[in-house]
């Protein structure tokens, strides 16, 4: 009985543990990562291009903004799985109304927002990491995810899902 106890104790705390790391209600869902509700404060936009994996133009207020997703970095045009990441970033978010959320940081030093991307309640950065066609990036202070991310890459990795297979993620570093 006792042992009964202490395992229900390490798996109460392994859960909350991983809950603090979700956002708040989020589940995969087939191939996507959905929320239960988009976080407070977010933006809406309408995409208007998709630049690559990572980066897309949005339309707020009929100004155009680039927008590059936080936490997440996908293949450059020369490497690898460039235009696989491409095309499912694009089948996420081409022409589709989204949600914008802001981490710390508003910009990065290209002058592009820094945002997480919710195309109704899929959480895209999310979901192109659990995909494999995007590796988690730590871009202090903008770290919010971090964690949650790293979990769904070593889940991505270790299924062989999408840029996995190319090795194109095993540099060993999670910073740029």
């Amino acid at each position: 009985m006792r042992w009964i106890a202490i395992l229900s104790i390490i798996f109460l705390t392994a859960a909350c543990e991983l809950d603090a790391t979700a956002p708040s209600g989020s589940i995969s869902s087939g191939d996507v990562i959905e929320v239960a509700e988009i976080p407070f404060g977010a933006e809406q936009a309408q995409v208007t291009r998709v630049i690559d994996g990572d980066t897309i133009d949005v339309a707020i207020n009929g100004q155009t903004f680039r927008v590059r997703y936080v936490g997440v970095n996908t293949p450059e045009r020369d490497e690898p799985c460039y235009q696989e990441a491409v095309s499912a970033n694009r089948a996420l978010v081409e022409n589709q109304t989204v949600w914008l959320v802001k981490d710390t940081s508003d910009t990065d030093r290209y002058d592009r927002l820094l945002r997480y991307i919710y195309v109704g309640n899929v959480f895209v950065n999310a979901t192109l990491v659990y995909q494999g066609y995007a590796e988690v990036v730590r871009y202090d202070p903008d770290d919010e995810y971090f964690t949650y991310f790293r979990d769904l890459e070593d889940a991505a990795d270790a299924a062989d899902r999408g840029c996995h297979q190319t090795t194109i993620f095993d540099d060993g570093s999670y910073t740029r």
